[in-house]
């Protein structure tokens, strides 16, 4: 069966000091393989957030003194990221458009790319860009200690409806051509299952990852396999254990044997909470993977 590629048109990278590089590479590897275009947004904080300083003792003079330095600082660092994010497009040869333009047919293949500042927290900046967007691509949680990076991560997970793309560490060479999709019977494994059904039918090998361990109440992995199968992919099934109990360590573990270059699974199955403070698969992939890494709940 002939794969269609429609899925995949409108790919959003937030950008921030750091992971950049990695992030922007792997959302290329998606647009050359869709046919896509890459939607790179920058969100500033909002200067006015220092006012209510004023009423811990500061005066207007020191507030508006703040306010002027938080504005400065975020010029210059949106400055230094458009630099790379132009370089990068340069380099590449990617067409430049307008922010939201979209003015694409979909026979158009040439690769495009947009730049766009916002104001606003990260929920009204970017998860709400989010929503129209085929899949968002952040960087690895360790690469960067930006504290922004790590709450929009989150928001876009769990306010988007959309899949979310977790760049690897390091620069990517490839994506998508042998998956791993961890299956665990759960809506969250459901919901990311079909975001990367795209992937699936353009990948050169597709293994389906089981668990005792890490499978809840729902369909067994059988049941995925035959699924995968209406949608023209064949893919096989591994049962896979835990190492040192942790299920995490044993999913990445055997997506390194069957030489994944990128993982699927469904996020938070558990709270947010819970996983935060006893830990979880979801925060030991986050955390710990190597490959690319798509998360949907």
């Amino acid at each position: 069966m002939e794969a269609k590629f429609m899925d995949i048109r409108n790919i959003l990278v937030p950008l921030y000091d750091g992971g950049t590089d990695s992030a922007l590479t792997t959302a290329l590897l998606f647009a050359r393989k869709f046919g896509a275009h890459i939607s790179a947004l920058v969100a500033t904080g909002d200067a006015r957030d220092v006012a209510p300083l004023a009423g811990e003792g500061l005066s207007g003079a020191m507030v508006e003194e703040m306010m002027q330095a938080t504005e400065a600082e975020d010029r210059k660092r949106v400055l230094q990221i458009k630099a790379k994010f132009d370089a990068f497009t340069q380099k590449h040869d990617l067409r430049p458009q307008r922010p939201l333009s979209w003015d694409r047919s979909p026979d158009d293949t040439g690769l495009s790319a947009s730049f766009d500042i916002v104001t606003g927290s990260a929920h009204d900046a970017v998860v709400w860009r989010a929503r129209l967007a085929d899949m968002t691509v952040v960087p690895h949680m360790s690469e960067t200690d930006n504290a922004r990076a790590t709450e929009t991560l989150h928001a876009i997970l769990f306010d988007s409806g959309r899949p979310l793309i977790v760049a690897p560490p390091r620069i990517p060479a490839v994506v998508g051509r042998r998956l791993c999709i961890a299956w665990n019977g759960t809506a969250e494994a459901s919901a990311a299952l079909r975001s990367t059904l795209a992937v699936a039918q353009s990948a050169d090998a597709v293994r389906v990852l089981v668990s005792p361990d890490y499978h809840r109440i729902g369909p067994e992995g059988e049941r995925v396999i035959a699924y995968l199968n209406l949608h023209g992919v064949h893919a096989d099934l591994h049962e896979f254990r835990s190492i040192d109990r942790s299920v995490g360590a044993g999913m990445l573990a055997a997506a390194r044997a069957f030489e994944a270059d990128m993982l699927s699974l469904g996020a938070y199955s558990h709270s947010r909470l819970r996983q935060m403070i006893i830990g979880g698969v979801t925060r030991h992939v986050l955390e710990k993977a190597d490959l690319t890494v798509l998360m949907s709940r």
